[in-house]
């Protein structure tokens, strides 16, 4: 595996991999790998020639109150996993080399950002989509890997491929869970023992409104109002939102009759977790998301 920290060094090595034909999968990370970056690797490593994986905590997608400086990093952990599980070239530049100057150019996302996370952290996803420009850029992949654990990412991602015209195929894998359930997060460890025990009933909400999907519930207010008196039970967290909406779109809907995601997030002391579940019309969980074209 070779480690470059430069961006003339990273494109000038992916251009050289393209001139040979060569099919590179892409995994955008902010490091502090777990098992779901790790999945995205694997996954990647299955479909492609080259895996390329970036570290990279862009202070763009940071609000003034969030948690840049506090965000958990541990490079050289990240390098040995990522050697482990077969990456090819790891990207890891500094935020001087990302931003050498003052951006003269401001990106914004039009859609798909007024719901879930992107109504409490606003200017978030313009910043995931100014690093993620660069980087499709710099990289040029065939393919690109997110988790679904971040589905509103996945969604915005797909909305820039689709607007800019990027020849990248969009893969969002499945959320990869702990034993309990609990949705696998760099931020995890900012759970006390308490919230730690608490934060399994995220998923178990979801799965209650699920269940009512399936059941042929087709009314989404009655499956939030379910899942927010789980979480109300049994979590001592704050419920930043439960929502309801059709997927990739992030529209409300009046009647479950197309694929949605049922999403919440919740703060605890400190970390505020998300989760949420693909579901198809009949409330069948859809576990890989596959862009439907360019």
């Amino acid at each position: 595996m070779e480690i470059i920290r430069s961006v003339e060094k990273v494109k000038n090595q992916c251009s050289d991999l393209i001139k040979q034909d060569k099919q590179i999968g892409f995994v955008a990370t902010m490091g502090f790998f777990h098992e779901g970056h790790l999945n995205l690797m694997t996954q990647a490593k299955k479909e492609n020639d080259i895996v390329v994986a970036s570290i990279f905590v862009n202070p763009l997608q940071f609000g003034p109150n969030e948690d840049y400086e506090n965000y958990p990093r541990d490079e050289e952990h990240d390098i040995l996993l990522a050697k482990q599980t077969g990456v090819d070239i790891l990207f890891i530049p500094t935020v001087r080399e990302m931003y050498p100057n003052q951006m003269l150019i401001r990106m914004s996302v039009e859609a798909r950002t007024d719901v879930l996370c992107g109504r409490s952290r606003p200017g978030h996803f313009d910043g995931v989509i100014t690093v993620l420009t660069k980087l499709f850029h710099i990289i040029q992949p065939n393919r690109t890997y997110f988790g679904l654990k971040d589905a509103q990412q996945v969604a915005v991602v797909d909305a820039l491929i689709i607007s800019l015209n990027f020849p990248i195929e969009l893969i969002g894998i499945e959320t990869i869970r702990e034993q309990d359930g609990l949705a696998k997060s760099s931020r995890n460890v900012h759970l006390n023992n308490e919230e730690r025990n608490e934060a399994v009933w995220i998923y178990k909400a979801l799965m209650k409104g699920q269940q009512l999907v399936v059941d042929g519930e087709k009314n989404p207010a009655i499956v939030v109002n379910e899942v927010k008196n789980v979480l109300r039970e049994h979590t001592s967290g704050t419920i930043d939102y439960v929502e309801l909406v059709s997927y990739p779109r992030l529209t409300p809907i009046i009647a479950i009759n197309e694929q949605v995601i049922l999403a919440t997030a919740v703060k605890f002391r400190k970390a505020r977790l998300i989760d949420n579940l693909l579901l198809n019309e009949n409330g069948e969980i859809v576990n890989q998301y596959l862009q439907e074209g360019i």
